[in-house]
């Protein structure tokens, strides 16, 4: 049961699902929730592969029309939530200011030329890495797709544990707060699910997981040293921030691997 509340918390916080149920924000719900980050990551990466399944294989559109649909997806589901983050980073980041204040600019509901410029950058280059992943489309795409949000939510979920947060309030700072390092550990269970499900499709699939795993792991450590050195820690900005610049890394290495791996 409480898997089943920490999920129906993420779905309600990260997600622009309508769930009409009040689940208490307890640290023991909150450390489930934690706990079914990659799960919720899963659901989105499915509801993105069946839209580009069901847009190539039972509409008349073309491919191009197909990568409009899983792009747009991408937004609405989400609700954009990790989008801000991204822009409010941004914005803090190419100020080139002091740690402190690039924290107040994040605080600033306002939003500046720099986050317009870079979220515009950002879903340009979604766009180009989906419409040539979809155009060199094969059954092993749809599990590399849903892979990716599954990582980069687990990339949230590492950060959360263990970078340290630059203030003491905050979303970001009352999941930290609400969870501990032993929260971690049914993560690698999800990644060798991942690995075994990927083996029985082919060896393709095995090895184009096996390399998206590794990414994850190079993204946490660079994601973790930037946040550090850039805004003192993390936050809730700065952890969606992450999200959606690994989501892009992990998208350009799915296009790299339909190129080189042959996918």
């Amino acid at each position: 049961m409480k898997w089943i509340k920490g999920m129906i918390i993420n779905l309600q916080l990260f997600t622009s699902i309508p769930i009409r149920c009040e689940i208490s924000m307890d640290k023991d719900n909150i450390n489930h929730a934690i706990k079914t980050f990659p799960i919720l990551g899963l659901v989105q990466g499915l509801l993105y592969a069946c839209i580009l399944y069901l847009a190539l294989n039972w509409t008349p559109f073309s491919s191009l029309a197909a990568a409009f649909f899983v792009w747009v997806a991408m937004i609405v589901i989400t609700g954009g939530i990790h989008l801000d983050g991204w822009i409010d980073a941004s914005d803090a980041y190419f100020a080139y200011q002091s740690i402190k204040k690039r924290l107040e600019i994040m605080k600033d509901p306002r939003t500046g030329a720099f986050g317009v410029l870079s979220v515009i950058v950002l879903l340009a280059a979604k766009f180009f890495f989906i419409y040539e992943t979809v155009i060199r489309e094969s059954a092993t795409t749809y599990l590399l797709i849903a892979m990716i949000p599954l990582i980069s939510k687990s990339i949230m979920g590492m950060l959360l544990i263990h970078v340290k947060g630059a203030k003491a309030d905050g979303l970001g700072a009352y999941f930290k707060q609400a969870a501990d390092k032993k929260t971690l550990g049914i993560y690698p269970i999800y990644f060798f699910i991942i690995l075994v499900l990927a083996g029985s499709v082919n060896q393709r699939a095995f090895i184009g997981a096996s390399i998206l795993l590794v990414t994850m792991v190079v993204l946490y450590f660079g994601l973790s040293h930037k946040a550090v050195k850039w805004f003192g820690g993390i936050t809730g900005d700065v952890v969606g921030a992450s999200v959606e610049g690994s989501e892009l890394v992990l998208w350009m290495m799915v296009w790299l691997l339909h190129y080189f791996v042959t996918v």
